[in-house]
């Protein structure tokens, strides 16, 4: 039998921004990350990307707690970061599973008018085993990466 294994969620759009900008309010994730979307049993205060590569990816609930989210891979400002996603199917962290998200910033327009493409790519969704499709589905939709990232692209509105 063969298992075909789910495309990763890709998403390219572009902000009003120059690349440092863009990059810069992206790991500042807890300016625009919904708190509805949170792990945390006392509900999200944070969301913090430590800027390294080796640094943690992590939310700080309301009473202080860390939940880890993943780890930095690769941080590369203004232009690429690359990071662990460990979260399961049950929405809480498990350091064996390891999918990755991959954003990039790509400069476009002139300087009067500079914008940043931003080409976002959370891939090897097969991690997820049997509900590797469902989770693909979910992270997909709008409630998931879709809903998320136009919360990013908000920042950027006049």
């Amino acid at each position: 039998m063969t298992t075909i294994s789910p495309a990763p969620v890709r998403r390219t759009f572009t902000v009003n921004a120059d690349p440092d900008r863009a990059f810069a309010v992206f790991v500042a994730m807890g300016r625009w990350w919904q708190p509805s979307h949170s792990i945390a049993p006392s509900g999200q205060a944070d969301v913090t990307i430590e800027p390294r590569a080796g640094g943690r990816w992590y939310e700080t609930g309301k009473d202080g707690e860390i939940c880890q989210w993943g780890e930095v891979l690769v941080y590369e400002p203004p232009h690429r970061l690359v990071m662990i996603w460990g979260l399961s199917t049950q929405w809480s962290y498990d350091p064996a599973l390891r999918t990755e998200i991959e954003v990039t910033f790509t400069a476009e327009g002139t300087p009067e008018g500079s914008s940043t493409r931003v080409s976002f790519e959370h891939r090897n969704l097969d991690a997820y085993g049997d509900q590797m499709h469902e989770m693909s589905a979910q992270l997909g939709s709008d409630g998931g990466w879709t809903g998320l990232l136009a919360g990013f692209a908000a920042q950027f509105e006049a």
